[in-house]
Protein backbone atom coordinates (compact mmCIF):
# COMPACT_ATOMS: atom_id res chain seq x y z
CA UNK A 1 0.00 0.00 0.00
CA UNK A 2 1.03 3.31 -0.58
CA UNK A 3 2.14 5.75 2.08
CA UNK A 4 -0.15 8.46 3.08
CA UNK A 5 0.99 12.02 2.70
CA UNK A 6 2.66 13.51 5.65
CA UNK A 7 1.94 17.06 6.63
CA UNK A 8 3.70 19.02 9.44
CA UNK A 9 2.63 22.17 11.23
CA UNK A 10 5.73 24.17 12.49
CA UNK A 11 6.40 27.59 14.04
CA UNK A 12 7.16 29.40 17.14
CA UNK A 13 5.44 28.34 20.99
CA UNK A 14 1.93 29.48 21.31
CA UNK A 15 1.01 30.65 17.86
CA UNK A 16 -1.63 27.87 17.66
CA UNK A 17 -0.40 24.88 16.20
CA UNK A 18 -2.13 22.13 18.16
CA UNK A 19 -5.53 24.27 18.09
CA UNK A 20 -5.15 23.59 13.89
CA UNK A 21 -4.14 20.37 14.83
CA UNK A 22 -7.41 19.31 16.42
CA UNK A 23 -9.39 20.94 13.40
CA UNK A 24 -7.65 19.49 11.25
CA UNK A 25 -8.55 15.79 12.60
CA UNK A 26 -11.64 16.87 14.13
CA UNK A 27 -11.29 16.26 17.36
CA UNK A 28 -10.08 17.79 20.65
CA UNK A 29 -6.64 15.28 20.82
CA UNK A 30 -3.95 17.48 21.36
CA UNK A 31 -3.38 19.29 24.52
CA UNK A 32 -4.81 23.54 24.05
CA UNK A 33 -3.69 26.45 26.73
CA UNK A 34 -2.14 29.43 26.58
CA UNK A 35 1.06 28.27 28.30
CA UNK A 36 3.78 27.86 25.76
CA UNK A 37 6.20 24.33 25.17
CA UNK A 38 2.61 22.94 26.34
CA UNK A 39 3.58 20.92 23.20
CA UNK A 40 6.71 18.84 23.27
CA UNK A 41 7.27 15.84 21.05
CA UNK A 42 5.49 15.11 17.55
CA UNK A 43 2.12 14.36 17.93
CA UNK A 44 0.38 11.97 14.83
CA UNK A 45 -2.67 11.64 13.78
CA UNK A 46 -5.08 10.61 10.59
CA UNK A 47 -7.18 13.16 8.77
CA UNK A 48 -9.06 13.15 5.88
CA UNK A 49 -10.23 15.85 3.51
CA UNK A 50 -11.97 15.67 0.54
CA UNK A 51 -12.39 12.26 0.82
CA UNK A 52 -8.88 11.91 1.03
CA UNK A 53 -7.07 10.20 3.97
CA UNK A 54 -3.40 11.92 4.76
CA UNK A 55 -1.48 12.00 8.27
CA UNK A 56 -0.72 15.24 10.25
CA UNK A 57 2.02 15.87 12.95
CA UNK A 58 1.73 18.57 15.30
CA UNK A 59 5.11 20.15 17.03
CA UNK A 60 6.48 21.58 19.98
CA UNK A 61 7.12 24.93 19.48
CA UNK A 62 10.84 26.25 17.92
CA UNK A 63 12.84 28.73 19.77
CA UNK A 64 15.81 30.70 18.47
CA UNK A 65 17.90 30.39 22.01
CA UNK A 66 17.18 26.86 23.16
CA UNK A 67 18.31 27.10 26.64
CA UNK A 68 18.55 24.01 28.72
CA UNK A 69 18.56 20.14 27.65
CA UNK A 70 14.45 19.67 26.99
CA UNK A 71 14.38 23.25 25.07
CA UNK A 72 16.86 21.72 22.78
CA UNK A 73 15.68 18.70 22.01
CA UNK A 74 12.01 20.30 21.48
CA UNK A 75 13.79 22.33 18.88
CA UNK A 76 15.36 19.27 17.28
CA UNK A 77 11.92 17.10 17.43
CA UNK A 78 10.91 20.40 15.08
CA UNK A 79 13.58 19.80 12.45
CA UNK A 80 13.29 16.23 12.32
CA UNK A 81 9.33 16.86 11.62
CA UNK A 82 11.05 18.96 8.60
CA UNK A 83 12.57 16.09 7.50
CA UNK A 84 9.72 13.71 7.21
CA UNK A 85 7.40 15.69 6.42
CA UNK A 86 5.99 15.25 2.58
CA UNK A 87 4.28 19.37 2.93
CA UNK A 88 4.81 21.69 5.99
CA UNK A 89 2.41 24.35 7.29
CA UNK A 90 4.56 27.12 8.94
CA UNK A 91 2.09 28.82 11.16
CA UNK A 92 2.66 31.93 12.59
CA UNK A 93 0.85 34.40 14.45
CA UNK A 94 -0.68 37.57 12.29
CA UNK A 95 -0.09 39.77 15.68
CA UNK A 96 3.73 39.65 15.38
CA UNK A 97 4.76 39.79 11.79
CA UNK A 98 8.46 40.30 12.25
CA UNK A 99 9.46 37.92 15.00
CA UNK A 100 13.07 36.51 13.95
CA UNK A 101 12.20 33.25 14.97
CA UNK A 102 9.56 33.14 11.78
CA UNK A 103 12.38 34.62 9.55
CA UNK A 104 15.19 31.71 11.14
CA UNK A 105 12.42 28.87 10.49
CA UNK A 106 11.80 30.25 7.16
CA UNK A 107 15.46 29.93 6.08
CA UNK A 108 15.57 26.62 7.20
CA UNK A 109 12.34 25.43 5.09
CA UNK A 110 13.61 26.81 2.05
CA UNK A 111 17.05 25.09 2.26
CA UNK A 112 14.92 21.95 3.67
CA UNK A 113 13.62 21.70 -0.26
CA UNK A 114 10.03 20.92 1.48
CA UNK A 115 7.03 22.29 0.00
CA UNK A 116 5.72 24.87 2.37
CA UNK A 117 2.99 26.86 2.99
CA UNK A 118 3.09 30.20 5.20
CA UNK A 119 -0.28 30.28 7.67
CA UNK A 120 -1.06 33.59 9.64
CA UNK A 121 -3.30 32.53 12.40
CA UNK A 122 -5.97 34.50 14.43
CA UNK A 123 -6.83 36.31 11.61
CA UNK A 124 -10.78 36.88 12.96
CA UNK A 125 -11.78 39.71 11.01
CA UNK A 126 -11.38 41.51 8.02
CA UNK A 127 -9.00 44.63 9.18
CA UNK A 128 -6.59 41.47 10.20
CA UNK A 129 -6.67 39.53 7.28
CA UNK A 130 -5.41 42.48 5.26
CA UNK A 131 -2.51 42.69 8.12
CA UNK A 132 -1.84 39.66 6.97
CA UNK A 133 -1.19 40.31 3.43
CA UNK A 134 0.63 43.27 4.42
CA UNK A 135 3.23 42.25 6.99
CA UNK A 136 3.69 38.73 6.02
CA UNK A 137 4.51 39.82 1.95
CA UNK A 138 7.76 40.84 3.23
CA UNK A 139 9.10 37.07 3.36
CA UNK A 140 8.39 36.77 -0.41
CA UNK A 141 6.37 34.25 -0.84
CA UNK A 142 3.47 33.32 -3.76
CA UNK A 143 0.66 32.74 -1.67
CA UNK A 144 -0.15 33.72 2.19
CA UNK A 145 -2.87 31.97 3.87
CA UNK A 146 -4.91 34.14 6.42
CA UNK A 147 -6.74 31.67 8.73
CA UNK A 148 -8.44 30.78 12.14
CA UNK A 149 -7.25 27.99 13.43
CA UNK A 150 -9.74 28.06 16.77
CA UNK A 151 -13.02 28.64 14.16
CA UNK A 152 -11.73 27.06 11.27
CA UNK A 153 -12.10 29.85 9.19
CA UNK A 154 -9.26 29.50 5.86
CA UNK A 155 -8.38 26.01 6.21
CA UNK A 156 -10.45 24.38 3.71
CA UNK A 157 -8.76 26.19 1.47
CA UNK A 158 -5.18 25.76 2.53
CA UNK A 159 -5.76 22.01 2.76
CA UNK A 160 -7.07 22.26 -0.73
CA UNK A 161 -4.23 23.79 -1.91
CA UNK A 162 -1.88 20.60 -0.26
CA UNK A 163 -3.86 18.06 -1.22
CA UNK A 164 -4.02 18.63 -4.50
CA UNK A 165 -0.08 17.83 -4.83
CA UNK A 166 -1.12 14.22 -3.86
CA UNK A 167 -2.74 11.18 -5.24
CA UNK A 168 -6.19 10.28 -3.46
CA UNK A 169 -6.23 7.83 -0.62
CA UNK A 170 -9.51 6.82 -0.14
CA UNK A 171 -9.08 3.77 2.44
CA UNK A 172 -9.63 4.59 6.20
CA UNK A 173 -6.06 3.27 7.96
CA UNK A 174 -8.27 3.65 11.58
CA UNK A 175 -9.78 0.71 10.23
CA UNK A 176 -7.00 -1.62 9.94
CA UNK A 177 -4.90 0.11 12.50
CA UNK A 178 -3.75 -1.63 16.36
CA UNK A 179 -4.21 1.19 18.65
CA UNK A 180 -1.74 0.60 21.56
CA UNK A 181 -1.25 2.58 24.62
CA UNK A 182 1.49 2.86 26.87
CA UNK A 183 0.69 3.98 30.63
CA UNK A 184 1.88 4.13 34.29
CA UNK A 185 3.03 6.52 37.09
CA UNK A 186 5.96 9.42 36.15
CA UNK A 187 9.28 8.10 35.09
CA UNK A 188 9.00 4.50 34.43
CA UNK A 189 10.18 4.56 31.11
CA UNK A 190 7.04 5.07 28.74
CA UNK A 191 8.74 7.55 26.60
CA UNK A 192 12.01 5.26 26.60
CA UNK A 193 9.83 2.08 25.46
CA UNK A 194 8.39 3.80 22.64
CA UNK A 195 11.61 4.90 21.04
CA UNK A 196 13.17 1.24 21.35
CA UNK A 197 9.85 -0.11 19.51
CA UNK A 198 10.37 2.73 17.12
CA UNK A 199 14.37 2.36 16.09
CA UNK A 200 14.48 6.31 16.50
CA UNK A 201 14.74 8.76 19.20
CA UNK A 202 11.12 9.97 18.46
CA UNK A 203 9.92 11.17 21.77
CA UNK A 204 12.07 13.36 24.30
CA UNK A 205 12.70 10.82 27.30
CA UNK A 206 14.34 12.12 30.25
CA UNK A 207 15.18 11.43 33.80
CA UNK A 208 13.05 14.72 34.93
CA UNK A 209 9.74 13.30 35.72
CA UNK A 210 6.78 14.58 34.04
CA UNK A 211 8.69 15.12 30.68
CA UNK A 212 5.77 14.15 28.65
CA UNK A 213 2.89 16.42 28.97
CA UNK A 214 0.73 15.24 26.08
CA UNK A 215 -0.25 12.02 24.74
CA UNK A 216 1.65 11.32 21.58
CA UNK A 217 0.55 9.31 18.58
CA UNK A 218 2.76 7.39 16.55
CA UNK A 219 1.81 5.43 13.21
CA UNK A 220 4.24 2.33 12.40
CA UNK A 221 4.06 -0.83 10.70
CA UNK A 222 5.41 -4.34 11.93
CA UNK A 223 5.38 -7.49 9.41
CA UNK A 224 2.54 -5.63 7.35
CA UNK A 225 0.35 -4.72 10.56
CA UNK A 226 -0.01 -1.01 11.36
CA UNK A 227 0.01 0.06 14.53
CA UNK A 228 -0.49 3.50 16.64
CA UNK A 229 1.43 3.94 19.67
CA UNK A 230 -0.11 6.15 22.00
CA UNK A 231 2.90 7.53 24.52
CA UNK A 232 0.99 9.32 27.67
CA UNK A 233 2.22 11.11 30.41
CA UNK A 234 3.07 9.91 33.68
CA UNK A 235 -0.59 9.71 35.69
CA UNK A 236 0.02 11.09 39.53
CA UNK A 237 -2.38 10.37 42.74
CA UNK A 238 -5.19 12.69 41.91
CA UNK A 239 -4.29 14.97 45.64
CA UNK A 240 -0.94 15.36 43.85
CA UNK A 241 -1.42 16.30 40.31
CA UNK A 242 -1.19 19.82 40.15
CA UNK A 243 -3.76 22.42 37.84
CA UNK A 244 -2.66 23.49 34.51
CA UNK A 245 -0.39 21.25 32.71
CA UNK A 246 -0.77 18.22 34.70
CA UNK A 247 -4.26 18.20 34.91
CA UNK A 248 -4.73 18.60 31.45
CA UNK A 249 -2.03 15.82 30.96
CA UNK A 250 -3.76 13.07 33.37
CA UNK A 251 -7.03 14.02 31.12
CA UNK A 252 -5.32 13.41 28.49
CA UNK A 253 -3.90 9.95 29.65
CA UNK A 254 -7.65 8.43 30.41
CA UNK A 255 -8.35 9.39 27.50
CA UNK A 256 -5.94 7.90 25.43
CA UNK A 257 -7.45 4.48 27.50
CA UNK A 258 -10.64 4.83 25.89
CA UNK A 259 -9.25 5.37 22.26
CA UNK A 260 -7.03 2.24 22.63
CA UNK A 261 -7.97 -1.29 21.65
CA UNK A 262 -4.50 -2.47 24.03
CA UNK A 263 -3.38 -0.93 26.83
CA UNK A 264 0.23 -1.88 28.11
CA UNK A 265 0.90 -0.99 31.60
CA UNK A 266 4.46 0.10 32.35
CA UNK A 267 5.85 -0.93 36.34
CA UNK A 268 9.14 -0.21 37.46
CA UNK A 269 10.80 -3.08 39.04
CA UNK A 270 13.18 -1.22 41.09
CA UNK A 271 10.18 0.50 42.72
CA UNK A 272 7.51 -0.84 44.73
CA UNK A 273 4.14 -1.33 43.46
CA UNK A 274 1.83 1.70 44.74
CA UNK A 275 -2.63 2.01 44.94
CA UNK A 276 -1.64 4.41 41.74
CA UNK A 277 -1.00 1.43 40.22
CA UNK A 278 -4.12 -0.28 41.06
CA UNK A 279 -5.74 2.55 39.73
CA UNK A 280 -4.97 3.17 36.78
CA UNK A 281 -4.99 -0.74 36.18
CA UNK A 282 -8.54 -0.81 37.33
CA UNK A 283 -8.96 2.28 34.95
CA UNK A 284 -8.25 -0.31 32.21
CA UNK A 285 -10.64 -2.84 33.22
CA UNK A 286 -13.56 -0.65 33.63
CA UNK A 287 -13.03 0.42 30.31
CA UNK A 288 -12.85 -3.03 28.65
CA UNK A 289 -9.43 -2.64 27.51
CA UNK A 290 -6.63 -5.82 26.48
CA UNK A 291 -3.92 -4.80 28.70
CA UNK A 292 -0.66 -6.61 28.94
CA UNK A 293 1.23 -5.83 32.08
CA UNK A 294 4.91 -5.05 31.26
CA UNK A 295 7.62 -4.14 33.63
CA UNK A 296 10.41 -2.04 32.90
CA UNK A 297 14.33 -1.62 34.32
CA UNK A 298 14.29 -5.49 34.56
CA UNK A 299 18.27 -5.21 34.07
CA UNK A 300 18.74 -3.28 37.31
CA UNK A 301 17.23 -5.60 39.69
CA UNK A 302 19.41 -8.04 41.69
CA UNK A 303 18.08 -11.50 41.08
CA UNK A 304 18.55 -14.83 42.16
CA UNK A 305 16.90 -18.51 40.68
CA UNK A 306 13.33 -17.55 42.70
CA UNK A 307 13.46 -13.60 41.93
CA UNK A 308 10.89 -14.33 38.77
CA UNK A 309 8.45 -16.82 40.25
CA UNK A 310 8.31 -14.34 43.09
CA UNK A 311 7.80 -11.27 41.48
CA UNK A 312 4.88 -12.61 39.21
CA UNK A 313 3.44 -13.76 42.06
CA UNK A 314 3.22 -10.12 43.54
CA UNK A 315 2.15 -9.05 40.60
CA UNK A 316 -1.03 -11.25 40.34
CA UNK A 317 -1.50 -10.54 44.07
CA UNK A 318 -1.50 -6.90 43.96
CA UNK A 319 -3.54 -6.76 40.48
CA UNK A 320 -5.58 -9.70 41.23
CA UNK A 321 -8.38 -8.46 39.45
CA UNK A 322 -6.43 -8.39 36.32
CA UNK A 323 -5.27 -11.89 36.43
CA UNK A 324 -5.57 -12.47 32.92
CA UNK A 325 -3.13 -10.29 31.49
CA UNK A 326 0.19 -11.51 30.59
CA UNK A 327 3.34 -10.33 32.02
CA UNK A 328 6.71 -9.58 30.35
CA UNK A 329 9.83 -8.21 31.69
CA UNK A 330 12.21 -6.28 29.76
CA UNK A 331 14.65 -3.34 29.61
CA UNK A 332 13.90 -0.33 27.48
CA UNK A 333 17.07 0.88 27.93
CA UNK A 334 18.99 -1.68 26.53
CA UNK A 335 16.02 -3.91 24.61
CA UNK A 336 16.51 -7.14 26.62
CA UNK A 337 12.91 -8.85 25.12
CA UNK A 338 11.45 -5.49 24.10
CA UNK A 339 10.75 -7.05 21.02
CA UNK A 340 8.22 -9.69 22.20
CA UNK A 341 6.04 -7.28 23.16
CA UNK A 342 4.91 -7.68 19.48
CA UNK A 343 3.58 -10.93 19.71
CA UNK A 344 1.30 -9.74 23.11
CA UNK A 345 0.30 -6.94 21.31
CA UNK A 346 -0.99 -8.77 18.31
CA UNK A 347 -2.40 -11.73 20.03
CA UNK A 348 -4.44 -9.34 22.21
CA UNK A 349 -5.83 -7.72 19.87
CA UNK A 350 -6.77 -10.99 17.65
CA UNK A 351 -8.54 -12.12 21.11
CA UNK A 352 -9.91 -8.14 21.16
CA UNK A 353 -11.46 -8.58 18.46
CA UNK A 354 -12.70 -12.21 17.83
CA UNK A 355 -15.97 -14.06 16.89
CA UNK A 356 -16.26 -17.09 18.21
CA UNK A 357 -19.10 -19.79 16.81
CA UNK A 358 -22.36 -20.53 18.88
CA UNK A 359 -21.73 -23.60 18.64
CA UNK A 360 -18.25 -24.24 20.31
CA UNK A 361 -19.56 -21.29 23.38
CA UNK A 362 -22.20 -23.70 23.52
CA UNK A 363 -20.10 -26.94 24.16
CA UNK A 364 -17.84 -25.25 26.21
CA UNK A 365 -20.75 -24.49 28.55
CA UNK A 366 -22.49 -27.51 28.29
CA UNK A 367 -18.72 -29.09 29.64
CA UNK A 368 -18.73 -26.73 32.56
CA UNK A 369 -22.23 -27.29 33.71
CA UNK A 370 -21.28 -31.03 33.68
CA UNK A 371 -18.17 -30.50 35.81
CA UNK A 372 -19.57 -28.22 38.09
CA UNK A 373 -23.59 -28.02 38.62
CA UNK A 374 -25.33 -24.66 38.89
CA UNK A 375 -25.78 -23.17 41.58
CA UNK A 376 -28.98 -23.62 44.03
CA UNK A 377 -30.29 -20.50 45.88
CA UNK A 378 -33.75 -20.85 48.29
CA UNK A 379 -34.62 -24.06 46.50
CA UNK A 380 -34.34 -23.09 43.19
CA UNK A 381 -31.84 -24.19 40.60
CA UNK A 382 -30.24 -22.00 37.44
CA UNK A 383 -30.89 -23.29 34.69
CA UNK A 384 -28.68 -22.21 31.62
CA UNK A 385 -30.22 -22.73 28.58
CA UNK A 386 -28.18 -21.11 25.40
CA UNK A 387 -25.64 -19.04 25.27
CA UNK A 388 -24.91 -16.77 22.22
CA UNK A 389 -21.85 -13.78 21.43
CA UNK A 390 -23.41 -10.63 22.01
CA UNK A 391 -20.08 -7.79 21.29
CA UNK A 392 -16.72 -7.83 20.69
CA UNK A 393 -13.88 -5.14 21.62
CA UNK A 394 -14.18 -6.96 24.29
CA UNK A 395 -15.96 -10.41 23.80
CA UNK A 396 -19.51 -10.34 25.24
CA UNK A 397 -21.00 -13.29 26.09
CA UNK A 398 -24.95 -13.35 27.04
CA UNK A 399 -26.44 -17.05 28.26
CA UNK A 400 -30.08 -16.75 28.50
CA UNK A 401 -31.05 -18.65 31.90
CA UNK A 402 -34.47 -19.37 33.82
CA UNK A 403 -33.35 -16.52 36.62
CA UNK A 404 -30.63 -14.18 36.84
CA UNK A 405 -30.98 -13.95 39.94
CA UNK A 406 -30.22 -17.21 40.65
CA UNK A 407 -26.56 -17.10 39.17
CA UNK A 408 -23.76 -16.41 42.34
CA UNK A 409 -20.96 -14.39 41.78
CA UNK A 410 -18.39 -17.39 42.09
CA UNK A 411 -19.76 -19.35 39.94
CA UNK A 412 -20.07 -16.64 37.07
CA UNK A 413 -16.47 -16.51 37.90
CA UNK A 414 -15.58 -20.41 37.58
CA UNK A 415 -17.53 -20.27 34.31
CA UNK A 416 -15.28 -17.23 33.59
CA UNK A 417 -12.29 -19.38 34.03
CA UNK A 418 -13.22 -22.16 32.18
CA UNK A 419 -13.98 -19.72 28.94
CA UNK A 420 -11.18 -18.20 29.00
CA UNK A 421 -9.43 -21.50 29.61
CA UNK A 422 -10.64 -23.80 27.20
CA UNK A 423 -11.01 -20.62 24.25
CA UNK A 424 -7.39 -19.54 25.27
CA UNK A 425 -8.30 -15.82 26.12
CA UNK A 426 -5.69 -14.40 28.18
CA UNK A 427 -5.02 -10.66 27.21
CA UNK A 428 -8.29 -9.30 27.16
CA UNK A 429 -11.72 -8.68 29.56
CA UNK A 430 -14.24 -11.17 29.27
CA UNK A 431 -18.29 -10.33 29.58
CA UNK A 432 -20.57 -12.71 30.64
CA UNK A 433 -23.89 -11.31 30.64
CA UNK A 434 -27.45 -13.49 32.29
CA UNK A 435 -30.49 -12.79 30.54
CA UNK A 436 -34.12 -14.43 31.02
CA UNK A 437 -35.01 -14.56 28.18
CA UNK A 438 -36.53 -17.74 25.85
CA UNK A 439 -33.95 -18.79 22.94
CA UNK A 440 -34.78 -19.05 19.33
CA UNK A 441 -36.55 -21.85 18.52
CA UNK A 442 -34.48 -24.81 17.50
CA UNK A 443 -31.44 -23.68 19.47
CA UNK A 444 -30.62 -27.79 19.72
CA UNK A 445 -29.63 -27.69 16.48
CA UNK A 446 -27.40 -24.60 16.28
CA UNK A 447 -25.36 -25.45 19.40
CA UNK A 448 -24.95 -28.73 17.56
CA UNK A 449 -23.53 -26.83 14.55
CA UNK A 450 -26.46 -27.66 12.12
CA UNK A 451 -28.69 -25.33 10.55
CA UNK A 452 -32.12 -23.86 12.29
CA UNK A 453 -34.54 -21.67 11.26
CA UNK A 454 -34.42 -19.17 14.18
CA UNK A 455 -37.87 -18.59 15.68
CA UNK A 456 -39.04 -16.04 18.45
CA UNK A 457 -41.32 -17.53 20.99
CA UNK A 458 -44.50 -15.99 21.54
CA UNK A 459 -44.02 -13.61 24.44
CA UNK A 460 -47.36 -15.04 26.17
CA UNK A 461 -46.87 -18.58 25.13
CA UNK A 462 -49.43 -19.78 28.03
CA UNK A 463 -51.97 -17.49 26.41
CA UNK A 464 -53.67 -17.72 23.32
CA UNK A 465 -56.42 -16.00 21.75
CA UNK A 466 -58.23 -17.72 18.93
CA UNK A 467 -61.84 -17.09 16.83
CA UNK A 468 -65.34 -18.70 16.93
CA UNK A 469 -64.13 -20.48 13.68
CA UNK A 470 -59.99 -21.51 14.70
CA UNK A 471 -58.61 -24.00 15.71
CA UNK A 472 -55.20 -23.95 17.30
CA UNK A 473 -52.62 -26.44 16.03
CA UNK A 474 -49.07 -25.01 16.72
CA UNK A 475 -46.26 -25.54 19.77
CA UNK A 476 -46.12 -23.48 23.01
CA UNK A 477 -43.13 -22.60 24.34
CA UNK A 478 -42.60 -24.04 27.83
CA UNK A 479 -40.13 -21.24 29.97
CA UNK A 480 -39.58 -23.32 32.90
CA UNK A 481 -38.39 -26.71 31.18
CA UNK A 482 -37.14 -24.45 27.90
CA UNK A 483 -38.57 -26.74 25.64
CA UNK A 484 -41.22 -26.49 22.73
CA UNK A 485 -44.32 -28.22 23.48
CA UNK A 486 -47.10 -29.83 21.53
CA UNK A 487 -50.56 -28.87 22.79
CA UNK A 488 -52.10 -31.06 25.07
CA UNK A 489 -48.96 -33.15 26.01
CA UNK A 490 -49.12 -31.56 29.29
Amino acid sequence: MQSLPLIAIIGRPNVGKSTLFNRIIGERRALVSNIPGLTRDRHYAHAEHGGSYFIVTDTGGYEESAEGDLASQMRQQTLYAIEEADAIIFLCDVKTPADPVDLEILERLRKSGRRFYLAVNKCENDMLIAAAYGDFSQHGLDEIYPITALHGGGIYELLDEIMKHFPKHTEDPDLSTIRVALVGRQNVGKSTLVNRLLGEERMIASPVAGTTRDSIDTDLTVDGQRYTLIDTAGIRRRSKVERGAEMLSVVSSMHAIERAEIVVLLLDATREFSEQDAHIAGHVVERGRAAIIVINKWDLLEKSNATFGEYIDRVREHFSFMRWAPILMISAKTGQRAPKLWGLIKNASDQFRREYATSQLNLVLKKAAAYLSPPTMRGASLKMKYIVQTGTMPPVFTIFVNDPKLCHFSYKRYLDNQFRSQLEIDSTPLMIRFRRKAPPRGWERIAEGQSAEPAQPPKHPRMILLGPDEDFSGEVYDEDDGEWIEPGSE
